[in-house]
């Protein structure tokens, strides 16, 4: 199923609202869910559309929060969510600091009780149409085992960055710590597909390549990501002062109740070090340069970070989003459906 991604944006839009959100704050949800999909991101697209209407509906989103921002510093500052939507405070936050970082050069922004934020590739790159570097870090629920451990403890973590060019070119890297995102598998699970069994374990802490038998994930690199993991938890948990690795609560657990997430937006403006004009152009070369390497074999270029999902999006706008049949028949639907997560398994589907 093929959606104009105007029309994408106003059926995720109206399905929110119908939960419960104000138009607003709708329109923010629908402005990231759309991003994701138009990049190809579909794990963070419409097929969270059900859960975050479940959540909102039951209460676990609170619909007209008191948003409230403590600038502790300069260039510091807290921003309090109240249990509302994740995209709305971030993206407030995210604006926030921006401004912040145009003023006194650097900015760092901890956006503390919120909800699901979505792909940090959004809020980075908001950053960086204002000329601006960004980079944002936000815990989640445990799903990943250790490295060397057999229990999940940490979350997939994940991690954005941006950086604007000379040009319409914007780096944008945005990854788990894992070897894939949870939303993958949901992802293979919702289109019936198996998953490579570097991805996750079963219960028994094997490999596996049945998204259905998935009980964690596994950190990408070993090691590596088992430290990248850590410090984002750190960086928006601990330092927060909010919940942290294995005291996070599940994303599909009782969704009438809140989930108290961190997050960390952290925005520098290159004016205040080597020139914004200097900057953006030297971006520009080593982007030229990266082009220049000739391919190895299996490839036909050298692609820098959001150039393939800035491909898509183009694609996308000229030929309509892909979106599978029976979410598109949920989005068209008048159903909120009520209880059809397994709240006892932070795994549901």
């Amino acid at each position: 199923m093929r959606v104009k991604k105007a029309d994408l944006h106003q059926l995720i839009k109206d399905k929110i609202q119908k939960a419960g959100l104000s138009e607003e704050h709708a329109g923010i949800v629908s402005d990231v869910l759309t991003f994701a999909d138009a990049r190809g991101i579909h794990s963070h697209g419409a097929m969270r559309v059900e859960y975050y209407s479940e959540r909102i509906a039951k209460g676990g989103i609170t619909n007209d929060p008191t948003f409230s921002f403590k600038q502790t510093a300069p260039s510091c500052g807290m921003f309090e969510g109240d249990n509302g939507s994740g995209f709305v405070a971030a993206e407030k936050a995210m604006d926030l600091a921006i401004e912040m970082a145009k003023k006194n050069g650097v900015a760092v922004v901890g956006v503390r009780n919120i909800s699901h934020s979505g792909a940090l590739a959004y809020y980075v790159e908001r950053a960086a149409e204002q000329d601006m570097v960004a980079l944002s870090v936000c815990q989640s629920d445990p799903m990943v085992v250790p490295f060397g451990g057999s229990e999940p403890y940490f979350g997939t973590n994940p991690i954005a960055f941006a950086a604007p060019s000379n040009d319409d070119r914007v780096i944008t890297f945005d990854m788990a710590t894992t070897v894939q995102a949870w939303g993958k598998i949901l992802h293979a699970r919702s289109k019936k597909e198996a998953i490579p069994d570097t991805w996750a374990v079963d219960a028994k802490g094997n490999p596996t390549t049945d998204s259905t038998a998935v009980n964690a994930l596994l950190p990408i690199a070993g090691p590596k990501g088992y430290g990248l993991m850590m410090m984002v938890d750190i960086l928006s948990g601990i330092l927060l002062g909010v919940p942290f690795g294995k005291h996070v609560s599940s994303m599909y657990h009782d969704l009438s109740k809140g989930r108290e997430l961190g997050q960390l937006h952290i925005v520098i403006n290159p004016e205040f070090f080597i020139g914004i004009d200097t900057f953006k152009k030297n971006i520009s070369k080593m982007l030229d340069e990266l082009k220049e390497i000739s391919p190895s074999p299996g490839f036909t270029e050298v692609n820098y970070p959001g150039e393939r999902g800035r491909a898509r999006e183009k694609n996308y706008e000229e030929n309509g989003i892909e979106i599978v049949d029976d979410i598109y028949e949920y989005l068209i639907s008048d159903d909120i459906h009520f209880d059809r997560y397994d709240h006892k398994n932070k795994f549901a589907e």
